[in-house]
């Protein structure tokens, strides 16, 4: 077969777009083509991936005019995430594996020029997208890094796989998926669910001498839920007393810290040790709006559950 569909996804903010992977192999010049409204990194995984597959052992379509469209074409792309459904995508196309067994299944990584598979941001997004939108493609294949952060979302069925070749063995056109994929030790790995206790880290309020009224203020917003400003000159404590508001709130929700958490993925942020803890980040007092809300291109959002000490000084 010359024409192959892998599916992977594409970060729009906190939203995980699905993308159509569509690999072409025709008579002609031998070229590499990839189209699709691909930023730089994306269209420069044409030298990783055909490093990866010759490096890996495998055949690399060099006297064929491949053409790689990432649809839909108006939705940009980014980053490296794309370069394992390209190359899974070629090599179905090639018939070095089954195209047939790629549906359902959903895939993202960035390949290294010897075919390891290397971490990418937003992996906790992609999960929960599948999760909610309950799509059909409900098994992801991620590398070493992202499968534990995507694993996170319960019910979701996640694949760590370590090398090009391990995901390869998985597909290959005359034989089954092997039993007991999920051994330990393996490259390729299925992961459950984690149930992970937070750890609570938080500064406590009663280190704070004196401050009766602010602290006050600080109980009564925490309890109601209410918003609140600090003004005053600096030195006066209100950094203090911000870093100590957390402690206050109630223990985060498994759907408040996944959110939080998938925030925290988009910009390569998340830790496993700070699973279901507030956040709270410390812009300077002259940030403007654009600063406090990511800022750059493309934007980082600041989620929800997020604590921004944020303040008027006189």
């Amino acid at each position: 077969m010359s024409l192959s569909l892998v599916h992977s996804r594409a970060l729009i903010g906190l939203d995980a777009r699905p993308v159509q992977v569509e690999v072409h192999l025709a008579n002609g010049l031998p070229s590499f083509t990839l189209v699709g409204l691909a930023d730089t990194e994306v269209k420069e995984a044409r030298e990783r991936v055909r490093s990866a597959i010759a490096n890996a052992g495998l055949d690399f379509p060099s006297n064929k005019t491949v053409t790689v469209n990432l649809a839909p074409a108006d939705l940009p792309k980014d980053s490296g995430r794309f370069d394992l459904p390209i190359a899974l995508g070629i090599l179905a196309a090639s018939g070095q594996i089954s195209a047939a067994k790629l549906e359902g299944w959903e895939f993202a990584g960035e390949l290294s020029l010897g075919g390891e598979l290397r971490a990418v941001r937003g992996a906790l997004a992609m999960s929960l997208a599948l999760h909610r939108k309950d799509s059909e493609r409900s098994q992801l294949v991620l590398p070493p890094g992202s499968a534990e952060e995507a694993a996170l979302v319960p019910g979701a069925a996640v694949f760590r796989a370590r090398h090009l070749l391990d995901v390869v063995a998985r597909f290959l056109p005359e034989a089954a998926l092997a039993e007991g994929d999920n051994a330990e030790g393996d490259g390729w790995q299925r992961l459950t669910a984690q149930v992970i206790a937070p750890a609570q880290r938080y500064a406590d309020l009663a280190d704070v001498k004196g401050q009766a009224a602010a602290k006050r203020a600080l109980e009564v917003a925490a309890a109601g839920g209410h918003s609140l400003l600090m003004v005053g000159p600096p030195g006066s404590g209100k950094s203090m007393l911000a870093q100590r508001f957390a402690g206050l709130l109630p223990p985060m929700s498994t759907d408040e810290a996944l959110e939080s958490a998938a925030v925290a993925s988009l910009a390569g942020r998340f830790e496993l040790a700070r699973w279901g803890q507030r956040p709270t980040c410390s812009p300077h007092h002259s940030a403007s709006a654009v600063a406090l809300v990511g800022g750059g291109s493309p934007p980082r959002p600041g989620g929800h559950n997020q604590i921004c000490s944020i303040y008027l000084q006189r």
